[in-house]
């Protein structure tokens, strides 16, 4: 069993590696090549082409194994997205940020919960309630990806400009409310009867206060000391620990694990070497190596071969196109009433649109709560990919035809 761990984890890992190499060839991020690969080797490609082959490199005995180690990578990527939030950027953004944010989460949310009302019939799981399923599915067409959009913008070179820095300070807020609406879709979904999903909300409160009033303030004492230290293994470890811990308690208290440690890294101080370093040794080995494994999984729950008839595939086509005109006709609309030019406010837009791994985290939540079921979550997935890999190059288009780097 150890071997045949062994062979999958390097089949996932180098092969996510060459995919991530073309991805960044062909002018995409990274993560769109890393995706594509887990897909590939689910059973919309492999699977169908030989699936002999996939039940040798990927075999029913060893998805267990991978799983966990997907999940643990899963959890260190969540924690660097929430060390990635820089609440510096929403000052002196003021309307800008609030409008553009605001409308980056409620448009979305609004179009697709309408979406939803005509998906339920179809998409949802038996016993499924019409509120969860609905809010979901709202919540899924909301999310940016925080992190996937920082790579973006410097690979454009926008990531110091004033464009820039308003659409990463929108993407960090929305990144917080759609996780905080996520943690409630949890705590309607996780069962307990009627009185749960409030409890569940208020316990989200309760532990969010606790990490910013309690353990911030006393990791800031503890890391201060060692401010000028070398990021070693005691830092590496008390990092480490704590992130997996506050994964634990969220895990306990009927919340998601991965709000947790998303809530851990927001806190951590900033500015700080020796976390700055241990945090980069965190991401050297949990982004290339373990998170990989984690798209893998997503893969084989993805088969875009059993979508089944035309009506189907009707949805696969709107789903992505209401996802569009929500996130970036609503961010866009925003931009300009916050007094931004037309070419500033269409160019924000388009950034917004991209989501990334953040919506995979999100859809995998969601099949594993049982809210959504395999075809609508190879729906959301292809929509993820859609919108993910088409930022890059409108970003680009967007530059050049009206002239928005000069001014961005």
């Amino acid at each position: 069993m150890a071997g045949e761990v062994l062979v999958a984890v390097a089949v996932v890992v180098l092969a996510c590696g060459v995919g991530g190499a073309g991805a960044r060839r062909l002018g995409q991020p990274v993560v769109v090549g890393e995706i594509a690969v887990g897909i590939l080797l689910g059973p919309t490609l492999l699977g169908w082409v030989w699936p002999q082959g996939q039940r040798w490199l990927l075999p029913g005995e060893v998805l267990p194994y991978l799983g966990v180690l997907g999940d643990l990578g899963l959890v260190a990527f969540m924690f660097l997205v929430g060390l990635e939030l820089d609440f510096g950027l929403l000052r002196g953004q003021g309307r800008a940020v609030v409008l553009v944010s605001q409308a980056s989460v409620w448009v979305p949310c609004a179009l697709g919960a309408l979406l939803a009302l005509g998906l339920y019939g179809s998409f949802a799981p038996e016993g499924v309630g019409r509120a969860e399923f609905v809010l979901f599915v709202a919540v899924a067409l909301s999310v940016t990806a925080f992190p996937v959009l920082a790579r973006i913008l410097t690979e454009q070179g926008l990531y110091g400009t004033p464009v820039g820095a308003l659409a990463m300070a929108c993407a960090a807020v929305v990144d917080v409310v759609a996780w905080c609406l996520l943690a409630v879709v949890v705590a309607v979904a996780g069962g307990g009867g009627a009185g749960a999903g409030p409890v569940r909300a208020l316990a989200a409160g309760a532990f969010v206060a606790g990490m910013w009033w309690g353990v911030r303030p006393l990791l800031a004492r503890v890391v201060g000391r060692r401010s000028g230290g070398t990021g070693g293994g005691g830092v590496l470890a008390g990092l480490f620990g704590g992130l997996c811990l506050a994964a634990y308690a969220t895990d306990s208290l009927g919340l998601h694990a991965l709000f947790g440690a998303f809530v851990f890294g927001a806190v951590v101080p900033r500015g700080v070497k020796a976390v700055e370093r241990a945090a980069e040794r965190i991401r050297e080995f949990a982004v290339p190596v373990l998170l990989p494994l984690f798209f893998v999984g997503s893969g084989l729950r993805t088969d875009v071969g059993a979508l089944g008839g035309g009506g189907v595939w009707l949805w696969a086509a709107v789903v992505p196109a209401v996802a569009v005109v929500a996130k970036w006709g609503g961010a866009t609309g925003a931009a300009l009433l916050a007094g931004r030019s037309r070419e500033e406010a269409v160019l924000l837009g388009a950034l917004m649109n991209c989501r990334g791994v953040t919506e995979l985290v999100v859809l995998n939540i969601g099949i594993g709560l049982g809210v959504i079921g395999v075809e609508l979550f190879t729906v959301l997935v292809l929509m993820a990919v859609v919108t993910t890999a088409m930022t890059g190059p409108v970003v680009r288009a967007l530059r050049e035809g009206r002239g928005a780097g000069s001014g961005a």
